[in-house]
């Protein structure tokens, strides 16, 4: 997701580190700790301007969630949301999703979205798709045993080429959609450009991959 700069973002953020985690190095196996609970633990990368995640959570109290977005600007947007309405299981982050090990320790995660990533549709571009191997392998390492992705997407190329990386890297695809709106499915949380494209009568393509155990190091 792509935005104009927005004036005041970096103060806007800097004045909320109650939900903006300041210093997320510091926290690193201890999320726990951080939220208070021994609750299972979600994130999305590439949060955008945070309506899903901000929906997961009020939606699922008894989760933790945790929001990664690197443009600052994005990143005031979807505080915007929270500080409109409070929610205590979630964290909003500024960093780089590539660099996930850096904030989360071995196995902390229970589990991943990604919503609407960039296609990177060019071949030469291809390490830049979060649903590549480099990102699976740092995907892995932060998730528990059998811990899942679960990727939605409006485009056929980028979700046609996630199926076929998640299957060579060793996962399992526990449940494939490839056209969401129409499926009966229950529980759905849209994201911005969800809404946008369905509108347009654009078909929602989702799936659910675990990793084996027998991927995990």
């Amino acid at each position: 997701m792509r935005v104009r700069k927005r004036p005041g973002a970096e103060e806007l953020v800097a004045a909320h580190p109650e939900y903006v985690v300041q210093d997320p190095e510091a926290w690193k196996g201890r999320w726990h700790q951080r939220f208070g609970n021994d609750h299972p633990i979600h994130i999305e990368i590439g949060m955008g301007k945070g309506q899903f995640i901000t929906g997961m959570a009020a939606a699922h109290p008894e989760i933790n969630y945790i929001g990664v977005e690197m443009q600052i600007s994005v990143v005031s947007i979807a505080l915007d949301k929270l500080i409109e309405c409070p929610l205590a299981n979630l964290q909003l982050l500024h960093v780089d999703g590539s660099e996930l090990t850096n904030y989360f320790s071995d196995s902390e995660i229970d589990q991943i979205y990604l919503n609407f990533s960039d296609p990177w549709p060019k071949k030469r571009h291809e390490k830049r798709r979060l649903t590549s191997h480099s990102f699976l392998e740092v995907d892995e390492t932060i998730l528990r045993p059998s811990g899942e992705i679960h990727f939605k997407t409006d485009n056929q190329g980028l979700f046609e080429y996630s199926l076929s990386s998640f299957s060579k890297y060793g996962m399992i695809l526990e449940q494939v959609w490839l056209d969401l709106h129409h499926s009966g499915y229950e529980g759905n949380i849209m994201t911005e450009y969800e809404e946008k494209f369905s509108k347009k009568g654009q078909p929602i393509y989702r799936v659910e991959a675990r990793f084996s155990d027998k991927t995990k190091k």
